[in-house]
């Protein structure tokens, strides 16, 4: 690492292990086109992109979605997602689900689907799109053992973007109410002096929580109409 970039880390990882953690910035955003609100009697599902579903991080992050949505006395009701896909076999399996809210009415109209989606009071399908990644990192660690003791030495660090949409579709209208959006950047730090201090960034785990806050709110507003 060159010291023009030192210098501009330090300052970050000193904030960083007063709290014991890596930095995180994160912003949120919607896009509302209609109306929304949601009765004791319905339900959410979370769906996601198709190439999602054989990532095993990303999974992670549907659950971790589900579970906040649902949690609390003002939770949703949410449907687990292979519930859902299961009981609608195969009208929502990658290949064959819906791509635009254009082709819901379509969906509707197919035997069964109708009755197997107001079974389960779905109201609205939660459509998520985006990735975790490693974005940037830099730095120096290495460790040695010898017969006087061992440790390690350096200073490391390295950065990820959490990057996810989510597009609300109302099968009650057969529209989309809109789209909500969270962007949250996190860099961790790995200082060591005979002993490394990780000071991560629980990137993924910020941008859930803010998803989901706002997926709530969004989905609660009460129809003005």
């Amino acid at each position: 690492m060159n010291k023009q970039a030192i210098a501009m880390r330090v300052p970050a990882f000193l904030a960083a292990a007063l709290l014991g953690s890596g930095c995180i910035t994160s912003t949120v955003m919607d896009a509302r086109t209609s109306n929304t609100g949601i009765a004791e009697n319905e339900s959410v599902v979370i769906m996601a992109k198709s190439y999602h579903l054989g990532n095993e991080t990303e999974r992670k992050y549907i659950r971790c979605i589900e579970d906040k949505l649902g949690r609390g006395r003002d939770g949703l009701n949410v449907i687990p997602h292979d519930e859902f896909v299961d009981s609608l076999f195969p009208w929502f399996e990658p290949r064959t689900a819906p791509a635009e809210t254009k082709n819901l009415a379509k969906l509707m109209d197919r035997p069964g689907v109708a009755d197997a989606i107001a079974a389960q009071g779905v109201r609205y399908i939660i459509w998520l799109d985006g990735d975790t990644d490693r974005v940037a990192g830099g730095g120096s660690l290495s460790c040695a053992a010898g017969p006087g003791g061992g440790g390690c030495f350096g200073f490391a660090w390295w950065q990820k973007d959490a990057d996810y949409d989510a597009s609300i579709w109302d099968l009650r209208e057969l529209e989309s109410s809109g789209t909500v959006s969270t962007d949250v950047s996190g860099t961790s730090f790995m200082p060591a002096l005979v002993i490394p201090l990780p000071l991560i960034a629980r990137t993924q785990a910020r941008a859930c929580k803010t998803l989901a806050d706002q997926l709530h709110n969004f989905i609660v507003q009460e129809d003005s109409a």
